[in-house]
């Protein structure tokens, strides 16, 4: 797969480290735990969403935008990112916000990425909970157009197949540097929401017949509609490389067991990941995505999902930034 075909900036960071987990692997008495650090991508604070930017601002500057256009939820760490580079490469960024949790606290509306959002100057609107998210940046872009601007529609999480071979490039980065160390890749977990990660990642190892297999732990959909998402994205992306083995069903697997409440409503568990991570390994997780992923990672190894002598590697997503939106769950917690 060349991905080299493709308009791009770089961003990343690249490689991202890929690390052991010696003290936590001791502690559950096994499996091998390896961390992918995404949040190390370097734009920002880091995080995943930095890979897709590459080839989807590398498309937007290709089509002569000067203008982008996302959504996300209220501490997007997309939308954080997305502002970044847009700073970075001049353009204007407009972010409209969705209050999926209408709730939030003050510190929730303001601070972590949306404190960040505004210090990188990005524009701010808000939309209340349950539109067409993406359909609002297309008339938002729509619009811009119409005034003479040009206007880049972004969708949320950066999940389409061009945004989606920033995790074709992670596969093929995972793949050179398990060769080089000499490791197998039994498994890759990660959290998964919009799905453009984890149908990079399958394509990515797809393309390469690598047998490598992805679980992605979902912070929203149930399994089967979060599934048919990604197998749906991940198929559009290996057409877009130009792969034409046709990807299985069975190749795309999702667990939503460890949503919770719903979408960035925190668990107790949730807030046990993170401590352990950060005890145990001196790494900081976020709360709506890689806390969620790595608490059910942690319950598929205490409940004997993978075996003692297996080789895990779990895909740090970044977002840690939003954790100072979630204070007041922690103090909570820490004070019972």
């Amino acid at each position: 797969m060349h991905l080299a075909r493709f308009p791009r900036v770089r961003l990343v960071h690249a490689p991202t480290p890929l690390e052991p987990l010696p003290r936590l692997t001791e502690l559950l008495g096994g499996p091998r735990l390896y961390i992918k650090r995404d949040d190390c991508t370097g734009l920002a604070t880091g995080g995943n969403k930095t890979r897709k930017l590459e080839f989807l601002l590398g498309d937007a500057l290709a089509r002569g935008a000067t203008h982008v256009v996302t959504h996300g939820a209220t501490q997007s760490n997309h939308v954080r990112q997305t502002a970044a580079a847009a700073a970075r490469l001049g353009l204007k960024c407009t972010a409209l916000l969705e209050a999926r949790i209408a709730d939030g606290s003050v510190e929730y509306r303001n601070s972590g990425n949306v404190f960040l959002d505004r210090l990188f100057d990005a524009t701010l609107e808000a939309r209340p909970a349950g539109l067409d998210m993406n359909a609002e940046v297309e008339t938002h872009a729509a619009r811009l157009h119409d005034r003479g601007e040009a206007a880049y529609a972004i969708p949320g999480g950066g999940s389409n197949p061009v945004g989606a071979l920033g995790y074709v490039a992670c596969a093929q980065e995972i793949l050179q540097q398990a060769d080089a160390a000499g490791i197998v890749v039994h498994h890759v977990v990660h959290a998964t929401g919009s799905t453009g990660t984890q149908a990079g990642l399958v394509a990515g190892f797809q393309g390469h017949s690598s047998g490598v297999p992805v679980l992605g732990i979902s912070v929203r959909a149930e399994r089967s509609v979060q599934e048919d998402k990604v197998w749906q994205l991940a198929g559009r992306t290996l057409e877009l490389l130009g792969v034409a083995t046709p990807l299985a069903r069975e190749a795309v697997r999702a667990n939503s067991d460890y949503v919770g409440p719903g979408y960035g409503r925190p668990t107790p568990e949730m807030v046990d990941a993170v401590k352990l991570l950060a005890r145990t390994e001196g790494i900081l997780l976020d709360p709506v995505y890689s806390g969620k992923g790595f608490a059910g990672l942690l319950d598929l190894i205490r409940k004997g999902r993978f075996g003692k002598d297996e080789n895990v590697v779990f895909v740090h997503t970044g977002g840690a930034v939003g954790l100072f939106g979630y204070r007041d769950t922690f103090d909570a917690l820490h004070a019972s």
